[in-house]
């Protein structure tokens, strides 16, 4: 097994997007179980100027710094109890999909048209982590008896749009600060 050596440069790069995915958390519109927030903004981008290592290391530390009881979850929240709220498989989704767009990103040619696969593929992903979990946390451990379409309606539907205007945006972003070129 080899070990990644992480230099000065590295951690605090990976200490810059946990920040920044933190932020992104605080700007949080509620409109339901799941609230609107500019953390997957930040995650997506993680993927795209960390790669995959790193990106995935930021998320991580992101999630154990909240677990750890920091108050950086949406709405000024932590604690190991958010591994019941219904949001919280979208915080294990950001860990995969930071891993997931670094690895599709890493080539040296890139261009718009694979960051834009990258970053779809990234929230694809995510509502397939997400969506479950608070399938299960809503029905399973709240006895809410949601039926599928419902919960579908609370996750995800409802932010196709905003995702899509992120996704849009962490490409833009993503390509000038790596200086990617073309389409």
């Amino acid at each position: 097994m080899t070990t990644m050596k992480l230099s000065t440069k590295d951690i605090t790069q990976i200490g810059m997007f946990t920040a920044l995915t933190a932020i992104g958390a605080f700007v949080s519109i509620p409109v339901g179980p799941v609230p609107i927030t500019l953390q997957s903004f930040f995650v997506l981008l993680s993927g795209i100027i960390l790669g995959p290592r790193k990106a995935m290391y930021s998320q991580i530390a992101y999630l154990l710094l909240g677990l750890s009881g920091l108050p950086i979850f949406s709405n000024f929240t932590g604690g190991f109890q958010a591994v019941f709220k219904p949001s919280f498989g979208f915080l294990i989704g950001y860990i995969v999909i930071a891993y997931l767009i670094g690895k599709i990103t890493e080539s040296k040619s890139n261009n718009t048209n694979n960051l834009m696969l990258a970053v779809f593929l990234g929230t694809v992903v995510l509502y397939i982590i997400g969506i479950p979990y608070m399938y299960y946390i809503l029905n399973i451990m709240l006895d809410k008896n949601l039926n599928i379409m419902q919960v579908l309606n609370m996750g995800m539907f409802m932010f196709i749009p905003g995702d899509t205007v992120k996704a849009a945006l962490a490409v833009y972003v993503g390509k000038k600060i790596k200086g990617y070129k073309g389409i």
